[in-house]
């Protein structure tokens, strides 16, 4: 797994356990750690389908 990929799923980690922590206590502001949450899980998904692509070029274009 990419570097950058295993750091954007710690940030998803941690927001999504910040998120619940702020809606169990009550607070709205758990809406913007969701949004954070989506946000990092989408660069993960970007940098490991990016590792993907990269392999299957190489190991078949080369």
């Amino acid at each position: 797994m990419p570097r950058n990929a295993l750091m954007a799923s710690i940030v998803f980690v941690l927001a999504v356990t910040a998120a619940v922590v702020s809606f169990v206590q009550g607070n709205w502001f758990g809406v913007v750690w969701v949004l954070l949450a989506g946000v990092s899980s989408n660069i993960a998904w970007f940098y490991i389908r990016r590792e993907r692509l990269a392999k299957a070029s190489a190991s078949s274009g080369s």
